[in-house]
């Protein structure tokens, strides 16, 4: 675990989302606004999460709505311009996540200089977006092919939206990941974004794999956070960053900022 100390210089570390609109080729895209718009919006999240005093960022396509499990070139595209532009004004550790697929994530990250990214590489699940299969294997072997051995993985083994085929104990899921996969870190999530993330299920996974990065992965706010980081290695916050705390919000600083600090409390203390 000397990996996240490391990377981000601090313990528990918080991982803000800067959530893209949606993109060319997505139902949601507004093409009277345009790309241009598109970069703005993010470049103005990522200040109010900087300024906030978040210690990482991760870009994902949030508001590509239903999310494919292989996205369309231009997914990658877009995103790729969005970071290129805003690549100078990025001064934390940044990940990318490319809703739902790893290789493409993989790529992203290579192409931009993406420190790490979070995706689901394992399990077979049925979903919103229906039969939901992965292949690991052949991800990681991507993930070397195109020399992002460097970019640390972040494995979502709670997927949103998504159950498991096979009911198995996560506790079990967990050390299996870890023993075949070698994942950076393991997300634990609610049932979808913004849904709090059950301590009782971050307990179970950090004590099966202890060696391993525990990150919570939605729902942490305010009221959990020093529970949360009781148990979890850090978390991954988008929602509660929001202004009123909702997701299609735009992030508000001064929400960053009030949590950033009861954060920085939890860990002097």
């Amino acid at each position: 675990m000397n990996w996240l100390q490391d990377l981000f210089h601090v313990d528990k570390p918080i991982i803000a989302m800067c959530h893209l609109k949606a993109l060319p080729g997505d139902p949601g895209y507004d093409a009277s606004r345009g790309m241009a718009w598109i970069v703005e919006q993010a470049r103005a999240d990522l200040r109010a999460l900087q300024n906030g005093g978040v210690d990482a960022v991760m870009f994902s396509n949030e508001a590509s709505l239903p999310y494919l499990t292989k996205v369309e070139t231009i997914t990658v595209a877009c995103m790729a311009r969005v970071i290129a532009e805003l690549r100078d004004e990025i001064r934390v550790p940044f990940g990318v996540n490319v809703l739902w697929d790893p290789a493409a994530s993989i790529d992203l990250a290579v192409a931009t200089g993406g420190q790490f990214v979070r995706e689901i590489f394992t399990g077979v699940y049925a979903s919103d977006y229906g039969l939901w299969n992965t292949n690991c294997g052949e991800t990681i072997r991507h993930q070397h092919h195109v020399h992002g051995g460097h970019v640390r993985l972040f494995f979502n083994i709670v997927p949103e939206s998504a159950v498991y085929l096979a009911q198995r104990p996560v506790a079990d899921i967990a050390r299996t990941t870890v023993f075949v996969s070698h994942p950076d870190a393991l997300c634990v999530s609610g049932p979808t974004a913004g849904a709090e993330t059950s301590l009782e299920t971050l307990a179970q996974v950090k004590q099966a794999v202890p060696d391993t990065v525990v990150f919570a992965n939605t729902g942490v706010r305010l009221s959990n956070v020093e529970a949360t980081l009781q148990v979890a290695d850090g978390a991954i916050i988008g929602t509660t960053f929001k202004q009123d705390g909702y997701i299609w919000n735009a992030v508000d600083e001064s929400r960053v900022r009030e949590f950033m600090q009861q954060v920085k409390d939890i860990r002097r203390g």
